[in-house]
């Protein structure tokens, strides 16, 4: 047995996406640009450079979430990795790793400024659980 979980926190790159599967359950679709700090060998200096990771919420929580979430929100995310493989029309394979979501915490109020100080929120952001709606 493998341990498969994973934390991320960053920004939404895009709105976030609802669909429905074929058999009627809700599934949300967002990207997160999560800042990686690296050192370059040309210059010395410190950057941030981004990772974009492909996140999947599944259920009633993702239909609660498509209505709070937009481009540019802040959100820590918990979750597992999933990788899935698949051939495009072209006949070439194709493959990603994404995060389904199974915890997310809102970091931005509403209004999208910072819900806290420099050390993140004063209060704790409101965790959404299958079936919970959200509570403001």
């Amino acid at each position: 047995m493998g341990i498969n979980r994973v934390v991320i926190t960053g920004n939404l790159t895009r709105d976030p996406e609802l669909r429905s599967t074929s058999g009627g359950m809700s599934v949300l679709k967002l990207g997160v640009a999560v800042n990686d700090r690296r050192k370059n060998q040309t210059t010395g200096e410190w950057e941030d450079v981004p990772n974009f990771v492909d996140v999947t919420i599944f259920g009633s929580r993702g239909e609660a979430l498509s209505r709070f979430l937009s481009k540019g929100s802040k959100v820590a995310i918990e979750g597992k990795l999933r990788w899935s493989q698949w051939e495009n029309p072209q006949g070439e394979k194709r493959s990603k790793l994404e995060v389904i979501a199974d915890e997310v915490e809102f970091l931005s109020s509403r209004d999208g400024g910072s819900s806290g100080g420099h050390s993140g929120p004063s209060t704790p952001a409101p965790e959404i659980a299958d079936g919970e709606e959200i509570p403001f």
